[in-house]
């Protein structure tokens, strides 16, 4: 288990002015390595499911392709305002290309999902609706209790994987291994769709191939983790980057950083403090109640 840092060009809107057109309601992170044929089709679905609904950008990640990728993908931006490309000067792996999307995407929500096109953008607007209901309900409940509500984590559920038996029979085993392990009440964490809010990610431990433990991750900042089935499909074109076995084995290692890392939590929570005596109000006393009172 190895931190994620690639090696990024410069911020693409670290030059944009302040006054720039308001947040997108979503942000899409899409990671991708030598995935030129399913690019433009890709973005459509995207484009086509969200832009009825609501406001959103498309953060394209190339983790390092070989192949003509950044050709397709430059193509796609003349065809869609909404895209932002990110590239890598060398492969980091998906969980490195969604920390580095993560870090510029706009959006209130992030969206990731899989850029070989076996992921259904249709599903993000019901992830998303979901997300939000979770959210909005779990801060009620926490307001009646007095505790501050932690993220909220929608996960895919693939329950009609259109995959190879070999690869259905290796994410079988290592799903129940790792929800065995990590009690992570989540019955398919490989599902690269999900939703969740954008500084809930970036409030999480970054490392190489966290996106198989994120609802762990959320579970262990006192989070809430909903799975919610899925479409899956067959796919159509290129060929997977990543090899079956290779997931299995590292993934073994991985397990015990994230179990050390879930035994090593402890959320902080704030309690009331008394108001300030006397006549003087020191700034601290006052930063200290309204620390409380968010808390």
């Amino acid at each position: 288990m190895t931190p994620s840092s690639p090696d990024l060009p410069a911020d693409p809107r670290a030059a944009a002015p302040q006054d720039a057109a308001p947040a997108p309601r979503i942000s899409v992170v899409v990671p991708v390595r030598n995935e030129a044929d399913n690019i433009l089709p890709l973005i459509a679905e995207i484009a086509a499911a969200l832009g009825p609904v609501c406001t959103y950008e498309i953060v394209y990640v190339d983790d390092g392709s070989t192949d003509a990728t950044p050709e397709r993908l430059a193509e796609a931006a003349g065809l869609h305002p909404e895209l932002v490309r990110l590239r890598h000067r060398a492969s980091c792996g998906q969980s490195a290309a969604i920390v580095s999307g993560a870090r510029v995407a706009r959006g209130h929500w992030i969206a990731t999902i899989d850029g070989d096109g076996q992921n259904d953008p249709a599903d993000i607007p019901a992830l998303l609706a979901r997300a939000e209901a979770e959210e909005a309900a779990r801060a009620r409940e926490m307001a009646e209790a007095l505790v501050p509500p932690g993220p909220v984590l929608v996960a895919g559920w693939r329950q009609k994987r259109k995959d190879t038996w070999v690869k259905r029979r290796v994410s079988r085993i290592a799903n129940g291994i790792r929800a065995r392990l990590l009690r992570d009440r989540t019955p398919d964490t490989g599902c690269g769709l999900k939703v969740f809010r954008a500084e809930a990610f970036r409030a999480l431990p970054h490392f190489d191939h966290m996106h198989r433990y994120l609802p762990a991750l959320f579970l262990r900042a006192g989070g809430h983790v909903v799975s919610v089935p899925v479409n899956h499909r067959p796919r159509e074109r290129g060929r997977s980057n990543y090899g079956v076995l290779d997931r299995l084995w590292v993934g073994i290692f991985d397990l015990v950083g994230v179990m050390w890392l879930m035994r090593r939590g402890r959320r902080a929570l704030l309690a009331p403090v008394p108001p300030p005596k006397g006549p003087a109000t020191t700034e601290a006393g006052e930063r200290g109640g309204q620390g409380a009172r968010r808390g």
